[in-house]
């Protein structure tokens, strides 16, 4: 909240309260919005609650509010539309207000203090033993930009990697490599021998289905928890596959606070499971222990743990929810997984539903949609190489640097250290193009679209803060404290400056609907919003005063761009 908002909110309380409506009772109804239309004003109050709070109709209250809100230093008018209350800030004010904050680093556009709340979020979590594709990205870049958002916005976070490493699809690969692998071929290219291997294993499974009876018994080997060849075995699959993963990591500028896979939860099932049976809710079918959900709409059982005693991804899910709730008292827990996998995560929070446990309420599956190509014929469909393989991110990400790097020649041969420059811009395109739209539609990979320095990408933000920059640099002046410069020449600049102002509301909406896109969208509106402004208004060769005022304007919006695109794990480069 800026203080532009604090200052209209303490008058629209004091306004309510005249209208007969308790301080507590109306605070939290004071909700200020950017309209839709900003020639309607600079922000706007929706009514509807309040006046359902007071008993009158919202346009009849939104009329008295707007009465009793009359001009001052800085709020110039208060003017009621139906059930809304538009209001606009004096220009001066609103230069003044937003350019010192941003200066001085104060939220929201800084760092917000510590609220104490806890917010965990799993996110990426590859399985071990098989290639980082492109289908992982999508967890992991929008998992990192909800990490940022909520560290942003004051919360205490905990990014989980639930790795993979447990389960039947890893004894498939363990059993692979045990009837063919090679440690030396393993050494030279991890993944891509895993991969191999594993594809193996789904050739001759369809020639030889006792494999997987095979690869059943060397699961509950594992699960016996032995020192024994199947151990052993994990833990080279393991490490090998955790190395590689620090590769595409490294690249997307993603860290994680706990590295905790499945495998972490071995010795917590048990106890997660005598949990379940002393709540009343486990039932026993064909053998096997399940949780009926259908009073919660979920026609599937939950199972449990399969007739051979050996656990599921449920039982780990159980586990960790426990754990996690025992160990950081998150309000909330984010998992940042795919929206084929609704049903698991119904599943899941409908057993701790049933089981009164309190820590139901915190779960949240955050679904996101696929990633989609373009075929010959011109369609779009889930993304995979031209032989139908599996597409390494690493593949993907070299493609897209030398595509830049190839710009880069073409217009800016001079650029100082251009293979830097072409990681940063070739790497952020893709990650930019995930995080553009809503995370529930499918993202298309367009090269030509993501590498378009003129449209809404990431090298058009980019671009922006290189221009900045630049500008910054040919000023060959100091920028000014804000209260060294005349706020009334920035009046021309109330598009820039509102927008501005909006970046509390797109974080607090990205961190509310775990949408980051809200902070994307931000980004490409201020850089549209600047470059427009620039096109007109000269910062170099201006007189003095007019200068330092732009000058603070141009640094403003340079910081906040670098803000914004850091929320998003993505660079802003100085030159381009």
């Amino acid at each position: 909240m800026t203080d532009l908002h604090r200052h209209l909110r303490a008058r629209l309380l004091a306004a309510a309260t005249d209208l007969g409506l308790a301080a507590e009772v109306a605070e939290p109804l004071l909700r200020l919005d950017p309209p839709k239309n900003r020639d309607h004003g600079d922000v706007a109050l929706g009514t509807f609650q309040l006046a359902k709070a007071a008993g009158k109709a919202p346009p009849a209250i939104a009329t008295e509010i707007a009465a009793r809100i009359t001009s001052d230093p800085i709020v110039e008018s208060a003017t009621a539309a139906g059930p809304f209350v538009n209001f606009r800030f004096r220009r001066a004010a609103l230069a003044r207000e937003v350019l010192a904050a941003i200066q001085g680093d104060q939220a929201p556009y800084g760092k917000s203090r510590g609220t104490g709340e806890v917010v965990c979020i799993d996110f990426s979590s590859p399985n071990i033993a098989k290639p980082f594709h492109i289908g992982h990205m999508r967890s992991t870049v929008i998992g990192n930009a909800l990490c940022r958002i909520h560290r942003h916005r004051g919360a205490t976070v905990h990014g989980i990697n639930h790795l993979g490493d447990w389960g039947m699809p890893f004894a498939k690969m363990m059993t692979a490599y045990m009837r063919w692998g090679n440690e030396q071929e393993l050494h030279r290219s991890p993944m891509r021998y895993m991969f191999d291997l594993y594809k193996r294993y789904g050739q001759e499974v369809k020639q030889n289905p006792a494999l997987d009876d095979e690869a059943a018994a060397h699961f509950r080997a594992l699960e016996s928890g032995a020192d024994n060849q199947e151990r052993r075995m994990w833990r080279l699959l393991r490490d090998e596959s955790l190395k590689a993963f620090q590769g595409p990591y490294a690249r997307l500028g993603v860290t994680f606070d706990h590295v905790t896979g499945e495998s972490f939860f071995e010795d917590k099932m048990e106890a997660a499971m005598e949990r379940v049976t002393a709540s009343g809710v486990l039932e026993d079918s064909d053998g096997a222990q399940v949780v009926w959900l259908k009073e919660l709409g979920i026609k599937e059982p939950c199972l449990l743990r399969k007739s051979d005693g050996t656990t599921l991804y449920h039982t780990r899910d159980l586990a960790a929810a426990f754990y996690r709730e025992a160990t950081f008292r998150p309000a909330r827990i984010l998992y940042v997984v795919g929206a084929e996998q609704k049903l698991h995560f119904d599943q899941l929070k409908g057993v701790l539903t049933k089981m009164k446990e309190p820590i139901a309420a915190a779960v949240e599956h955050v679904p996101f949609g696929l990633v989609l190509s373009k075929t010959e014929d011109g369609k779009w469909e889930k993304f995979a190489s031209r032989s139908g393989n599996a597409v390494f991110l690493d593949e993907i990400l070299d493609e897209s640097v030398a595509k830049v790097r190839t710009i880069i020649r073409e217009k800016n041969p001079d650029l100082p250290d251009p293979d830097a420059v072409a990681e940063q811009i070739g790497v952020s395109a893709i990650v930019f193009n995930d995080l553009k739209n809503s995370r529930i539609k499918d993202v298309k990979f367009d090269w030509e679209s993501m590498l378009n320095f003129d449209g809404e990408t990431g090298p058009y933000v980019q671009f922006a803060c290189a221009r900045l920059s630049s500008i910054l640099r040919k000023a060959e002046a100091q920028v000014p404290a804000v209260d060294a410069i005349d706020c009334e020449l920035l009046a021309d600049a109330e598009r820039v400056l509102l927008t501005m102002m909006d970046f509390g509301t797109a974080v607090q909406r990205a961190a509310e609907q775990s949408e980051p896109s809200h902070v994307t969208g931000h980004v490409i509106a201020l850089a549209g919003e600047i470059h427009s402004y620039l096109r007109d208004h000269y910062v170099v060769g201006q007189e003095p005063k007019i200068r330092d005022a732009r000058l603070v304007l141009v640094d403003a919006a340079r910081r906040l761009l670098t803000t914004g695109l850091g929320l998003l794990g993505i660079p802003a480069p100085e030159r381009m």
